[in-house]
C-alpha cells in the first residue's frame, strides 16, 4: 500500500489525509456492493426451514450454489453496465459543459 502513503521510506506519520479520506471512501463503496450482493443473493437463493428459520444443512445445497453463481454473475454484469452508462452520461455531461463555455 506504499502508493497510497506516498512511498515506503516516507515517515509514517505524514499520511495524505485526502489519499487516506479517498482509500476510506472506497473501502465503504465495495463493502456496500458486497453487502448488497449477499443480502440480494442469500434472499432469492437459500430459504431456511419456515417453522424454525434454521438451515436444515450446514453446507450450500448443489441447487444454491448454482443459484448463488448466477446471481453474483448477473449482480456484477449489472453492476458494470450501470456503472459503464453513468461513465458515458458523466463524459457527455462534461462535454456539454465544456461547449458552453
Amino acid at each position: 500500500m506504499s502508493f497510497m502513503f506516498g512511498g515506503a521510506k516516507q515517515d509514517p506519520n505524514s499520511v495524505d489525509p485526502a489519499k487516506m479520506e479517498m482509500a476510506v471512501a472506497e473501502l465503504d463503496m465495495i463493502t456496500d456492493v458486497f453487502n448488497r450482493l449477499v443480502n440480494s443473493c442469500h434472499a432469492k437463493c437459500i430459504q431456511p426451514n419456515p417453522s424454525n428459520h434454521r438451515y436444515a444443512e450446514p453446507d450450500l445445497l448443489k441447487g444454491e450454489a448454482v443459484c448463488i453463481d448466477r446471481c453474483s454473475a448477473k449482480f456484477f454484469e449489472v453492476n458494470k453496465v450501470v456503472g459503464e452508462r453513468m461513465q458515458a452520461m458523466g463524459g457527455a455531461a462534461q462535454a456539454q459543459g465544456s461547449f458552453g463555455r
